[in-house]
């Protein structure tokens, strides 16, 4: 990149109008996931229903990503983050009022509706206003944002309770983070525009140094249209490429979120205690947040498929030594290993769905795009847990385990063929 490129670019702008409202979002949602099946017990439900209530955080963002990608088009990502912080805020307001599980449930859904607007509108905004020469790190590096905040959130969780002591309290941790990202977002200025506050998405044109994705040669920021292309018309215009890419970026948010499922339950099977379990899975998680700009600096030299495929081919190999180490005397010492290296090959990978996603979005309208991309994404992600279930219900958890390996290598085939179709030369 050029200096005149780094002087026209706002690093701190956009460091503070994406960056800090992310973090924020992510401590209050981190504090609240671990608390939403708590509070469902504590007001008479089950623990099926309780797990129920829990996952439909994860069902309303999945809902919520497709349709979310016309409301950031239609008004802008500055007006849906605030506007999503809201909605959320009202979602929070009812789970702390909530007389009863079907209340909560309402509320929670609402939560999750919010935050795939919230996401995605955050995911549009980096991916236009960030140069393309940094873009793997930048958003590598929001990845980590939300990392963070999902690992600070439960020891804030944890210390309200206890001190409240009641369960609903910790909802009220959420609420003052949306309402600070709210604030964030309304007082600091928007490096795209140069102005404060909401502001309406006018007709303007893009500016010079906006970043059309799949152009190295372009930098700066971007206005926000008023007029998206609109959801059907943007899923038939580019079916091809959701299907094809959206297939491999389901498989690598599987494959993520399979990890947290397979870990504790694969603990359990050997044989650990909570507490011992608690902390190999701790330090792996560590391990796995240490590596965020590391994964964006590999995509921004090498390319995508250098971040891509090492994270998928590791974790196949991981799932595979997990069903093979079932049966060893030293299974306890594998499983730590494993833990590590799964942790090591997903922190190599840490932001190549939101990079991928900004990389193949359409220049003129990228926001209902990312919205079917993200849908993708957390598709898997939402369909991992009840494979792996499944599976160990009707086998066992070795063979969910080597199923699970080789979704990986099917995944790491797909990203293998279809990256260098869809991405220019110099973003493989």
């Amino acid at each position: 990149m050029t200096t005149s490129s780094h002087d026209a670019f706002d690093f701190r702008g956009v460091l503070l109008s994406g960056f800090l409202p992310a973090a924020l979002f992510a401590i209050g949602e981190g504090a609240i996931i671990p608390i939403i099946p708590i509070a469902a017990t504590s007001l008479g439900a089950t623990l099926a229903i309780a797990g129920f209530v829990a996952s439909l955080i994860l069902v309303g963002e999945l809902i919520g990503d497709v349709p979310s990608g016309v409301v950031v088009a239609r008004i802008g990502e500055r007006n849906a983050m605030i506007g999503a912080a809201l909605v959320s805020i009202v979602g929070l307001v009812v789970c702390t009022v909530a007389p009863n599980p079907v209340v909560l449930a309402v509320g929670v859904f609402l939560v999750g509706i919010s935050t795939a607007v919230f996401a995605l509108a955050r995911h549009a905004y980096m991916t236009t206003a960030i140069p393309i020469q940094i873009r793997a790190r930048a958003l590598s590096s929001l990845g980590g944002v939300f990392r963070f905040g999902y690992f600070v959130g439960p020891f804030l969780a944890a210390g309200v309770v206890h001190l409240t002591g009641t369960t609903q309290s910790a909802f009220w941790i959420h609420i003052v983070c949306c309402l600070a990202a709210a604030v964030t977002l309304l007082v600091i200025r928007d490096p795209a525009t140069g102005v404060r506050g909401l502001r309406w998405p006018s007709r303007a044109s893009r500016p010079d140094g906006a970043t059309p994705a799949g152009d190295a040669t372009d930098t700066g920021a971007i206005l926000v249209q008023q007029e998206s292309h609109g959801l059907f018309r943007t899923l038939r215009q580019h079916h091809r490429v959701l299907f094809r890419m959206g297939s491999g970026a389901a498989l690598i948010g599987a494959m993520r979120a399979g990890r947290q499922v397979i870990l504790p339950l694969w603990a359990v099977s050997v044989g650990l205690d909570d507490a011992t379990a608690a902390l190999v899975i701790g330090i792996a998680g560590a391990v796995d947040f240490a590596l965020f700009y590391t994964s964006g600096q590999i995509m921004d030299r090498w390319g995508r498929l250098a971040s891509a495929l090492p994270c998928m081919l590791g974790l196949s190999v991981s799932y595979f030594l997990l069903a093979w180490s079932g049966h060893l005397d030293a299974r306890v010492g594998w499983f730590v290993g494993i833990a590590i290296g799964m942790s090591l090959a997903n922190g190599v990978g840490s932001g190549i769905l939101m990079t991928l996603g900004a990389d193949l979005a359409p220049r003129d309208a990228p926001a209902p795009f990312l919205g079917a991309w993200r849908f993708t994404g957390d598709f898997g992600q939402a369909a991992a847990p009840l494979v792996i279930s499944g599976i160990t219900a009707v086998a066992s958890i070795a063979v969910a385990s080597g199923v699970m390996g080789v979704l990986g290598l099917v995944g790491a085939g797909l990203l293998l063929r279809y990256v260098p179709r869809y991405l220019p030369r110099q973003l493989r």
